[in-house]
C-alpha cells in the first residue's frame, strides 16, 4: 500500500517552485493562463472561460475526494506567480503505481526550468514518501514538445495506444505515447541527473 492520504494538504516545494492542492478559488489565479489559445490544444478536457475552468477545477476536486486524484496548483516563486496546474492520477495503491498528468503552464512559464522543478519534487515525492514503484506518463504522439520534456526529466518510451484520443482537428483518431519512470531508476540515475540539470541551470541564470 502506498502512503498517502488523500485528505492531506500536501505541499511540493523547492526554491524555484511550490505546488499546493488545488482548490476552487484558484479559478481566478488561473483564468488568464487558461484562456491562452494553446493551452487546450492536445487535451480533449477543455478549460478556457471560467465556466469551463471552474468545471475542470471542481472535478479535480471531486476526484480527490473520490481518492482518484490529487491535484496541484503550481506556483513560480522566482516570479511570484501562480504558473498553471498539474496532478497526480490513476493512483493504484495495491500496485504502488501512479500516473503524472493534466500539466499545463502559462506560455510565459515555458522554456524556464519550471517543469523540471515541478517534475523533480514530484518524482521525489512520489518515490521517497509516498513509496510509488512505477510513475507513468502520456502525451498526444503529435506533442513533441511535451514528448521532449519528459524525456529530458528521465522518463522513458514503453509503447503507444492506438487511437485513444480524438483528434485535435476534429477529424477521427490519434495515438497516445506512454512513458514512464521506475523507482529504481529513479534512485540510481534520474533524480541524481535532474539534480544535476537543476543545478546547471541555477548557475545559468
Amino acid at each position: 500500500m502506498l502512503n498517502f492520504n488523500f485528505k492531506e494538504n500536501y505541499i511540493l516545494e523547492d526554491d524555484f517552485v511550490k505546488l499546493s492542492p488545488l482548490k476552487i478559488e484558484h479559478v481566478e489565479q488561473l483564468l488568464d493562463i487558461a484562456n491562452e489559445s494553446d493551452i487546450w490544444k492536445y487535451s480533449f478536457i477543455k478549460g478556457n472561460g471560467i465556466e469551463n475552468l471552474t468545471k475542470y477545477i471542481q472535478a479535480a476536486i471531486d476526484n480527490q475526494k473520490a481518492k482518484k486524484e490529487y491535484p496541484f496548483v503550481v506556483f513560480d516563486k522566482t516570479k511570484n506567480e501562480f504558473a498553471g496546474s498539474t496532478r497526480y492520477c490513476e493512483i493504484n495503491p495495491i500496485l504502488k503505481a501512479i500516473r503524472l498528468g493534466y500539466t499545463w503552464y502559462g506560455k510565459e512559464f515555458r522554456g524556464t526550468g519550471l517543469n523540471k522543478h515541478c517534475k523533480y519534487v514530484l518524482f521525489q515525492f512520489a518515490f521517497e514518501h509516498m513509496d510509488v514503484e512505477r510513475i507513468g506518463l502520456g502525451s498526444y504522439i503529435e506533442n513533441e514538445i511535451s514528448i521532449a520534456a519528459m524525456e529530458s526529466v528521465g522518463c522513458k518510451k514503453e509503447g503507444v495506444l492506438r487511437g485513444i484520443f480524438p483528434a485535435t482537428n476534429g477529424i477521427g483518431r490519434t495515438d497516445a505515447v506512454l512513458m514512464s519512470i521506475l523507482k529504481n531508476e529513479w534512485n540510481d540515475t534520474v533524480k541524481f541527473e535532474l539534480e544535476n540539470k537543476l543545478n546547471k541551470k541555477r548557475k545559468d541564470t
